[in-house]
């Protein structure tokens, strides 16, 4: 039987001389245009020659379609002791990658039977859509006692375009009939290899193994990972102690179940969970996940020559979980993907390359998911330790030994190198496992309250008029937690969905305690530090209410200089003080007083409002005026004389030398300020209050300055007031000149 007799065969010449088979699965009947834009799942294999120097080769060769890559050879029970790296061209741009590392070191089948009849090789490689390839396999240094295998033969997988979305996003592209390949029979890529020391094709010594199985006809269809004669009865699926996570199932995802025709087998249990990557790139679209599993599956079944897809469970980078080897997802299936591992296990492998990149926190939590799910079916907590009896002997990569038949310690939740030699999962992957077990065991990881809005914070107590909503956040993907618990007072007042990150409540007047409590699908409940709250409905109070008075420096007509004073306070925690009218601020609890100019004659409300860390709030709306008065409304003694200047209010003032002459306002307020012209040779003056001397003032200053606010005067409460100025008679600078009086109406 041939190696691939589920496929239409054929043979297309290299540009070297040799034979390329190819290998087409029967497309879908499915008629009208989602139908001719589908293209079934191909498998070529092109034969590797060996060099001058013992290394094997393909040079640039144009090819189909494929997206996927491997190398393979005869002898499944033989280890590729060296480097194989490929290159390949980019479908749509024509350009070469960079040489890529093959993982060399995959897991072999444990049964000997079933090795006898598939063959070696690498772990797949996921490259895109590609028509182009090169490979080179060099042996390792320090192997000379371990030969290259023989038949050493490069696979090229075109996963298709098998599902009815795949097909309508692949619309209009014209459907490829399967038959004869058309690139494949195009002679060598005209570049020449970059190794350019490598013979060429037609001069190099044939492998002394056949170049490829897949016409051979000792070669078996497929082998199993243990064959049997009989279908075995499928067990019961036992309940599982936490929810089933979504899987696509295997037709879901185009898979073509010819390619494995013999029955599932089934273990007595899942005891652990061994975790992979598949390799390859990471930057594939989520929309071709199906594709890249499909692919995994064609070069297990065809290249690998297995029965199945090795893993149980595929997950992508966005979270999709993939549903892997048939036999059902809830049943202890027997996998191919922990070599000596495989009877006590399950194994789920992440698309994508994790030897220097992490995965996805989406891709985590549905290990996670499906790791938990798999062992609670038989009551295994994911964060504990079990000893599984090893199926072979053999060496893992941290160089730990396994005797066949002897029982060893290993995680639950375990990566592929904690059982045999080689990197995978990807050392970055690895790392991540202790999160992928504390997720998936429980409780909630890092859950805590980020803030309480409907509430102010003073100190380390929060206020509230009564409504409030918390928030808070988690480590733990809400994927994997069951529902969040409001708790007032340590009693739930509200629950709400695991994915949630908020709850609302209303709280009683009086201090209480709020706190989340996150259940885990496990069960395991974890609650978060409480938060001590205090509802109240009490306003704060203007103890001083809002009022001006006025300050020195220059007044104009429409701004004249006056200090906003007030006070206020709080029952419990005052939080802010705002201006709200006739221009706006905000102050701080401790501030009491704001310089700012108000216009001269005109009323003006001062709107201020006061706000507790509740959000209660009182406000006050004062009014009031400041009046100019003109010199010339002064009742005068002594000389005066009128001056005009643009520089004075109103456009005049007056001035006097003659000691002992006085200028008098009497007005009605509780504020008052005297307005004067300042130069180099101004002199002094008295300032009387209601016939009482309270200040000598000097109007000296080295520039000259007008409309002068030079004294100030504010008193308790508004009552008619006198304020009187005298001239000193300054010795040599006798001359002062007054611009007025301002009072707060």
């Amino acid at each position: 039987m041939k190696r691939r007799a589920w496929l239409t065969l054929g043979a297309v010449l290299l540009g070297g001389g040799g034979v390329v088979t190819y290998a087409v699965a029967s497309p879908s009947g499915d008629g009208g245009a989602a139908g001719r834009a589908k293209r079934p799942v191909r498998v070529h294999d092109l034969p590797l020659r060996a060099t001058a120097g013992g290394e094997r080769e393909l040079p640039r060769t144009r090819t189909e379609q494929f997206s996927m890559l491997g190398v393979s050879w005869a002898d499944a029970g033989q280890r590729l002791h060296g480097t194989a790296q490929v290159r390949t061209r980019a479908l749509g741009t024509g350009e070469w990658s960079a040489w890529q590392d093959l993982e060399t070191d995959a897991d072999p089948l444990e049964d000997p039977r079933a090795r006898a009849r598939a063959r070696g090789a690498s772990e797949p490689l996921w490259v895109g859509p590609s028509d182009g390839v090169q490979v080179r396999v060099v042996q390792r240094d320090g192997s000379a006692g371990s030969a290259l295998p023989k038949g050493i033969e490069v696979s090229l997988v075109d996963p298709g375009v098998v599902t009815d979305a795949e097909a309508k996003a692949a619309e209009p592209a014209a459907f490829v009939a399967a038959g004869t390949p058309t690139d494949s029979a195009a002679p060598t890529d005209s570049a020449a290899p970059t190794d350019s020391a490598a013979p060429t094709d037609s001069a190099a010594p044939s492998d002394s193994a056949p170049a490829s199985d897949s016409a051979s006809p000792s070669a078996s269809a497929s082998a199993s990972e243990s064959p049997s004669s009989t279908a075995p009865t499928a067990p019961t699926a036992p309940p599982s102690t936490v929810p089933e996570p979504p899987i696509v199932p295997r037709a879901d995802w185009g898979a073509d179940e010819s390619l494995s025709p013999d029955p599932s087998e089934y273990n007595a249990d899942v005891k652990a969970v061994f975790v992979h990557h598949t390799d390859g790139a990471n930057d594939y679209a989520c929309s071709d996940s199906a594709a890249i599993v499909r692919g995994v599956y064609a070069y297990h079944t065809q290249t690998n020559g297995w029965n199945d897809i090795g893993y149980n469970f595929l997950v992508d980078k966005c979270g999709t979980v993939f549903e892997g080897r048939k036999g059902g997802v809830d049943l202890p299936v027997l996998g191919a993907h922990t070599y000596g591992w495989n009877r006590e296990s399950a194994g789920i492998a992440v698309l994508g390359d994790y030897t220097t990149t992490g995965a996805t926190n989406a891709a985590l939590a549905s290990v996670a998911r499906v790791a938990a799910w798999k062992l609670g079916q038989y009551g295994a907590d994911p964060a504990t330790s079990v000893q599984l009896k090893a199926g072979a002997s053999q060496t893992n990569h941290s160089g730990t030994s396994f005797t066949a038949g002897s029982s060893y310690t290993f995680q639950r939740i375990s990566g592929h190198r904690d059982g045999y030699n080689t990197q995978c999962p990807g050392g970055s992957l690895y790392a991540q496992l202790p999160t992928v077990r504390a997720w998936a065991s429980g409780p909630v990881q890092d859950l805590k309250v980020t803030s309480l809005s409907g509430a102010g914070l003073s100190g380390s107590t929060y206020y509230t008029k009564g409504a409030v909503t918390a928030h808070w956040s988690t480590a733990t993907p809400g994927s994997l937690i069951s529902g969040f618990e409001l708790l007032v007072d340590g009693k739930a007042v509200t629950s709400v969905a695991g994915t949630a990150t908020s709850a609302s409540a209303t709280l009683p007047p009086g201090g209480h305690t709020v706190a989340v409590r996150a259940v885990h699908q496990s069960g395991r409940a974890t609650t978060s530090a409480a938060l001590n709250v205090v509802a109240e409905t009490t306003a704060p109070a203007f103890t001083t209410t809002p009022k001006i008075s006025l300050r020195t420096g220059t007044v104009d007509t429409s701004a004249v200089p006056v200090t906003l004073g007030w006070k206020a306070t709080d029952n419990t925690a005052l939080k802010s003080v705002k201006l709200l009218s006739p221009t706006t601020a905000t102050y701080g609890p401790t501030t009491t007083a704001s310089s700012r100019t108000a216009p001269s004659g005109t009323a003006t409300t001062w709107q201020m409002r006061a706000y507790d860390h509740a959000g209660n709030y009182r406000t006050s709306s004062p009014s009031y005026t400041p009046v100019i008065l003109q010199e010339t409304s002064a009742v005068k003694s002594g000389s005066w004389t009128a001056r005009s200047s643009t520089g004075y209010l109103g456009g005049k003032s007056y001035s006097s030398g003659s000691t002992g002459a006085s200028l008098s306002w009497t007005f009605t307020g509780r504020s008052a300020s005297w307005v004067v012209s300042r130069a180099s040779s101004s002199g002094q003056a008295y300032v009387y209050v209601d016939g009482v001397r309270t200040a000598t003032v000097d109007l000296k200053s080295s520039t000259t300055l007008y409309r002068q606010a030079i004294w100030t005067k504010t008193w308790s409460g508004s009552a008619q007031r006198t304020v009187k100025i005298v001239v000193v008679g300054t010795s040599g600078r006798p001359t002062i000149t007054t611009d007025g009086l301002v009072y707060v109406k």
